[in-house]
């Protein structure tokens, strides 16, 4: 098995083909990462992450949201259908965003890998990473990656029933 991980968030980006949204990761990206690059203090970070950002096609899945922007397409029915079709064709794969969103496609059986990046930040009250589940996914612990800064890297595969 090739070794997947890259030592700079950025640099994960390499693997994906699209970013799937729901409306509150899509509008939380969209607050920030379309002029995110026009900043005085824009670091090369994030000057690059806002290249990559604007470059990948995003598909949204909300029934609230009238229209989107910046490289994305609106889905308003049938997510696990559409998510289905993009599974299916050749391709990079796919990151997911969003609490909600992850969690539906965990519940519907359609993610097959986990990639968390935890971040050592006290916040106070904040939202799980997932809501509740009526069944805990099957993953084993495929890899991880400590980072000089404390961000812990952990990737889970799907264990097949």
């Amino acid at each position: 098995m090739r070794k997947r991980f890259r030592p700079r968030i950025n640099d994960q980006q390499v693997g994906i083909g699209a970013f799937l949204y729901g409306r509150g990761m899509y509008e939380n990206m969209t607050a920030y990462w379309p002029t995110a690059d026009q900043g005085p203090n824009a670091t090369d970070y994030t000057l690059e992450w806002a290249r990559i950002w604007k470059a990948m096609p995003k598909v949204i899945f909300s029934t609230t949201l009238q229209k989107v922007e910046w490289n994305s397409r609106l889905v308003k029915e049938n997510a696990a259908e559409e998510v289905r079709k993009l599974k299916a064709q050749p391709g990079k794969d796919l990151s997911v965003g969003g609490a909600n969103l992850a969690a539906t496609f965990l519940r519907l059986g359609l993610v097959d890998e986990i990639q968390l990046f935890l971040q050592p930040v006290v916040l106070g009250r904040a939202k799980p990473f997932f809501p509740p589940l009526e069944h805990r996914p099957n993953l084993r612990l495929a890899e991880t990656h400590a980072f000089a800064s404390g961000v812990l890297f952990l990737r889970y595969q799907r264990k097949e029933e």
